[in-house]
């Protein structure tokens, strides 16, 4: 049995957590609200861009002139995992879901042949993902000194990415994230971004370009590239203050369990403890 005293620094020390994890889970909610807008808001011109893009690409697709964005060089054996996570944890599972479809899927690919190269995206997943893909590591990005992730930060990554492919370094190019879906609920998500995949038939347009559907598709694909990358780090953020706002919220339940619990041992030793000292106070008396 702890004694009294014992029992009194934890107490103090599991309120000093509680209070810890309460301020934490408040901070997250108030850049929930602002990550959430911004998710939001970027995925109806994602989803635009992708559809004028899936009607361009329903005419050329098959043609000779066709851009290597949209239809590949002809080769699916290099793939380059592009793993997008946080840079800091305390985020319950939302680290963990991302690295583990990324594991599968580098799994998959070394299963079948293929060759498997890891660009990570955030301190987190390379952590986890270094004990037993680290060979296979080919870059890093990091964002931890960014407090607001902007366009700017999708472009760079996108022209690392890009930069890979035009140089025949992969064929093939991956996303890895959670998409948004509620403070409780994010989903991981693997988009292939190289070649260009679009949700849904294209639909075929009734118009003549100028210039030609290749040429413009040859400048609206990289700028895809970078919406997509776009798009994916604000469902990440948004996921990610989502996550951990739940974590501390459960936390700091937690906590409060185990004051109540520590409260209620430290009551009764010291009660009992004081019926002690009274029984041999009145022993005492009666021995004299």
């Amino acid at each position: 049995m702890p004694s009294l005293k014992d029992l009194k620094n934890k107490i103090a020390s599991v309120k000093n957590t509680r209070k810890i994890t309460k301020a934490m889970q408040m901070v997250s909610a108030a850049k929930l609200r602002r990550a959430q807008d911004a998710a939001e808001a970027a995925r109806p011109y994602a989803e635009r861009m992708s559809a004028v893009m899936a009607g361009l690409a329903a005419g050329v697709a098959n043609s000779e002139g066709a851009p290597k964005l949209l239809v590949g060089n002809g080769s699916d054996k290099v793939h380059l995992l592009v793993v997008m996570t946080a840079e800091r944890g305390l985020c319950g599972g939302f680290n963990s879901t991302i690295v583990r479809l990324a594991r599968t899927k580098a799994n998959e690919l070394l299963a079948a042949g293929k060759t498997v190269k890891i660009l990570t995206v955030g301190k987190k997943g390379r952590e986890q993902l270094r004990r037993d893909l680290g060979a296979h590591f080919v870059g890093h990005i990091d964002l931890s000194e960014v407090k607001r992730i902007g366009y700017a930060n999708a472009q760079n990554i996108a022209r690392d990415i890009l930069a890979r492919f035009e140089a025949g370094e992969c064929d093939v190019v991956t996303l890895f994230f959670n998409r948004f879906q509620s403070v409780i609920s994010q989903i991981p998500t693997a988009q292939q971004v190289i070649p260009a995949v679009f949700e849904g038939a294209g639909a075929t347009a009734d118009y003549d370009y100028e210039p030609s559907e290749e040429a413009i598709l040859a400048d609206l694909l990289p700028r895809g590239v970078a919406t997509q990358v776009f798009t994916a780090l604000l469902e990440n953020g948004a996921s990610e203050q989502g996550a951990r706002m739940s974590a501390m919220d459960n936390a700091t339940r937690n906590a409060g369990e185990m004051i109540t619990k520590y409260t209620t041992i430290y009551n009764r030793s010291r009660q009992a403890a004081i019926t002690k000292e009274l029984i041999e106070i009145i022993s005492g008396a009666e021995a004299l």
